[in-house]
């Protein structure tokens, strides 16, 4: 039959599997949105600035 020690390295394995698995998902759909949000705003305030720029001059 099996051992204790083989369920152990089963667990460990599924553990890092869907560690992974959820890592993998972040870094694909979380990370670009944070980036790709990041630049709007900073696009944003470039052009806010640069309008109050050409209104005050």
């Amino acid at each position: 039959m099996f051992e204790f020690d083989q369920y152990l390295g089963f667990l460990a394995f599924l553990v890092i599997l869907t560690i992974g698995f959820w890592l993998m998902f972040f870094l694909a759909a979380i990370v670009p949105y944070w980036i790709g949000g990041s630049v709007g705003e900073l696009i944003k305030e470039k052009r806010a600035a640069r309008k109050k720029a050409k209104e005050e001059a």
